[in-house]
This record gives C-alpha cells, structure tokens and sequence, in this order.
C-alpha cells in the first residue's frame, strides 16, 4: 500500500516539529530538515501500521491546499510505502511449514542449502521486489 499524507512542519529555534492534520497521534520532530522529513516518515508509517494492524480504517488524506498554517508553519507531503517500511523496520522472523518431495530434500540437505534463504530470494523473485 501505497499514500501521502500531508505533514504541517513548524521551524521553532534549532529544531522542526512535525505533525499530520490527519494522524492527530503522529507527531515527531527533527534537528534539521532532512533529519525531520525522515523522522516524519517513520513516525506515519509507525501510525499507519498501528492502525492497519488493529484493523482501523485509514484516514482519508486532506486536501494540502485547504490546510491553513501560521507563518512559522509550513505543508509538505510525506509518502507511505507499506513495502519499504516493513523491509526496513518489520524484521520479525515467521516461521513457515513447507513439503517438498524426500528426494529434493536429501539432495539439497547433501548440497548444505539453506532452505529459508532459498524460499526467500524465491518469494522477492515472485514478487517482483
């Protein structure tokens, strides 16, 4: 899944603080520009995920140019990629039964394959990511 949603971004002495007119919970802050941008993703894909996980409804994303702001205040979009936050911040281990033939599996017990490595790379490949 892939969305934007807008951050409000507000330069108060050395430091931007971040929040989302749609994620009341999302707020976060950063010492510098690029460091708030990126902390402002991974604070909505945090809340993203909290709420996908508890079965919640996403927020319907406002509209940036509706968005009144005080002049110390100002709008940028921050984007959510459900992919690239899990591979990045969800490395929790699963545990997966599979059946395969007892003559694939002695060859490859012979050939020391890992077999979670191989179901690995094979499910990106399938994937296409």
């Amino acid at each position: 899944m892939k969305a934007m949603y807008p951050a409000l971004f507000e330069k108060e002495d050395n430091c931007y603080n971040v929040t989302f007119p749609d994620l009341p919970e999302a707020i976060t802050c950063g010492d510098t520009l690029e460091q708030a941008i990126e902390m402002a993703k991974e604070c909505l894909g945090l809340c993203l995920d909290v709420r996908r996980a508890n079965k919640e409804e996403m927020p319907i994303m406002s509209d940036p140019s509706t968005i009144k702001c005080a002049n110390s205040f100002f709008v940028m979009m921050i984007e959510y990629d459900s992919i690239e936050f899990n591979k990045r911040y969800n490395k929790k281990a699963i545990r997966k039964n599979v059946t395969i033939p007892a003559w694939l599996n002695e060859l490859a017990e012979e050939k020391n394959v890992n077999f979670s490595n191989v179901l690995q790379n094979a499910l990106i490949k399938k994937l296409n990511i």
